[in-house]
């Protein structure tokens, strides 16, 4: 009877404690949260328990479709169709409230002031918001986009020297080559498929992202980029399956048992696993054999300084842990570097192909510093050069602050703290949004819609009245370690692009921005392309 009553009151307290904790994470905790921010006169939509603003927020995703027939509907403000709770909350309650998904918090930030109190913080205790890293595990592992706190400090100690400028000086030469096989298929493409009429009408951000693809992956892989693209393939897939918007605020999945969707999630998840820890321990026997000091360190790729520093980590064990390193930080690294990068590209000739003035401007820059084609690929080796291309740069940038890929910004309060005036409470997730602060009247001007790369004629500090604005690359402690690396490759690409080819919109292209993780072209972006010298 005793041993009875002890197990039916170690049950019981179990229970309690399970209950109590369900209590906390669904109740207790989500009402702190809410509590402190209203205390300090901050607002937003009601919610209702148990799904927060979930309902109102579909309802609105629904009815805030783009018609099919969006050709005419071609600007520039996306963003109401994309993320049309947050504008419309925006308008009723302030650039700075909060709303609820389940029981999940959010701040959403577009005031200047307070972003830049985050910008100013260097503390551990800001991070990516930790439910998201459950589902973008497959894709992402625990590499530096997912981690938080000194494990990302440690990774970022590793891996940002190799996006340097001094690194990057070195990886000129395979932009270069990577770029040159695309020239030459559009090349043949045109000459084959439209002798008569010189134009091609086709879709190019496909192309653009296998260009990318094989720029990181060179950069990583070095010699063994094939075997780069061949995993990078299979990331893009895996990419697909996790991009909805589910996934961005963590709405409520009910479901028991894993869908399709999932399975092959995991199932590629495996593969490409399998296929880099078979690169990963090729190339180590490779380091093995080398002998006389190995490689410089200006001649190691990317692979090859993860592993020894990881190697060097774990006291020259390559232990599971090690590989492990090596494997989530290659996928992050390429899909930080190649999609991003190839989705700039693509939005710029898009741009260039509704304001052929500026094409003509950029095109007529290229001929002034470098000379014809013949002498472009020997002046892009020269890093100053690439510097002399104002228009250029004027214009990538105006693409960023219009068509940047990624489209909010993320940090959670580890700790309690204080942003300027504001008592921010452990445990809120806050969302920065970088279209919104790309578009605010009142610090771009009323042509903020527009697309007019003359305004960073003096560079960011004067394009508007508060730069801190402008973050198509992040901000703080978490500024993207690879800006100089998707500049450069930006101006490479786009200088010897666009001195082979002219572009104007096709009468084919759906514009119709979507969120997938990153802002993407939904139906691709068709243009008519036409060699320069049949122009």
């Amino acid at each position: 009877m005793a041993v009875a009553l002890l197990l039916m009151t170690v049950f019981l307290l179990g229970v309690s404690t399970l209950v109590m904790r369900a209590l906390n994470q669904l109740w207790f905790n989500p009402q702190r949260i809410r509590s402190v921010l209203y205390k300090q006169g901050i607002r937003g939509p009601r919610p209702s328990y148990p799904f927060g603003n979930i309902p109102e927020m579909q309802k609105m995703q629904s009815a805030a479709k783009i018609p099919s027939d969006a050709q005419q509907y071609l600007h520039h403000n996306w963003v109401p169709s994309i993320f049309p709770y947050l504008h419309k909350w925006e308008k009723e309650y302030g650039r700075i409230y909060m709303y609820s998904t389940g029981s999940k918090q959010h701040l959403y930030v577009s005031d200047p002031n307070l972003l830049r109190e985050i910008k100013l913080q260097n503390t551990l205790d800001l991070g990516k918001p930790t439910y998201l890293g459950k589902p973008l595990q497959p894709l992402l592992g625990d590499g530096i986009i997912r981690s938080n706190g000194q494990h990302w400090a440690d990774q970022k100690k590793i891996i940002a020297p190799e996006f340097f400028l001094n690194k990057v000086k070195g990886m000129v030469g395979l932009m270069q080559t990577s770029t040159m096989e695309i020239i030459k298929k559009w090349e043949s493409r045109i000459l084959e498929i439209s002798q008569d009429s010189g134009v091609l009408d086709m879709r190019i951000d496909e192309d653009l992202k296998t260009l990318s693809g094989d720029i990181i992956s060179r950069a990583c892989f070095g010699s063994s980029y094939s075997r780069g693209n061949l995993i990078f393939e299979k990331i893009a897939l895996m990419q697909e399956a996790l991009s909805k918007p589910s996934l961005l605020f963590g709405f409520l999945n009910f479901r028991f048992l894993p869908s399709e969707n999932d399975k092959k999630i995991w199932s590629l998840r495996k593969e490409v696993d399998a296929m880099l820890l078979q690169l990963v321990r090729h190339r180590q026997a490779e380091i093995g054999r080398q002998s006389g000091g190995g490689v410089p360190n200006d001649q190691k790729d990317l692979l090859q300084t993860l592993l020894e520093n990881s190697a060097a980590a774990n006291n020259g064990m390559h232990t599971h842990k090690s590989e492990r390193f090596v494997l989530d930080n290659c996928r992050s690294i390429y899909f930080a570097g190649s999609e991003t990068t190839s989705l700039a590209a693509s939005w710029t000739l898009m741009l260039l192909s509704l304001h052929p003035e500026w094409q003509e401007r950029v095109r007529a820059e290229i001929l002034e510093v470098c000379g014809d084609h013949a002498e472009l690929q020997h002046c892009l080796q020269d890093m100053d050069s690439l510097r002399k291309f104002k228009m250029l740069t004027m214009v990538i940038q105006e693409t960023l602050r219009l068509y940047a890929p990624t489209v909010l910004t993320s940090r959670q309060a580890f700790k309690n703290m204080k942003l300027g005036d504001l008592n921010v409470p452990q445990g809120i997730n806050m969302w920065i949004a970088t279209a919104s602060l790309h578009r605010n009247p009142k610090n771009w001007g009323q042509d903020a819609n527009e697309f007019k790369p003359e305004r960073f004629a003096n560079g960011i500090t004067e394009a508007c009245k508060d730069p801190i604005a402008y973050v198509p690359f992040g901000f703080g402690n978490r500024l993207c370690i690879g800006q100089t690396f998707a500049m450069t490759e930006l101006k490479i690409v786009l200088s010897l692009i666009l001195s082979k080819f002219s572009f104007s919109l096709s009468p084919n292209y759906h514009h119709s921005p979507v969120q997938k993780m990153v802002l993407v072209p939904e139906h691709g972006i068709r243009l008519l392309v036409r060699l320069v010298q049949a122009s």
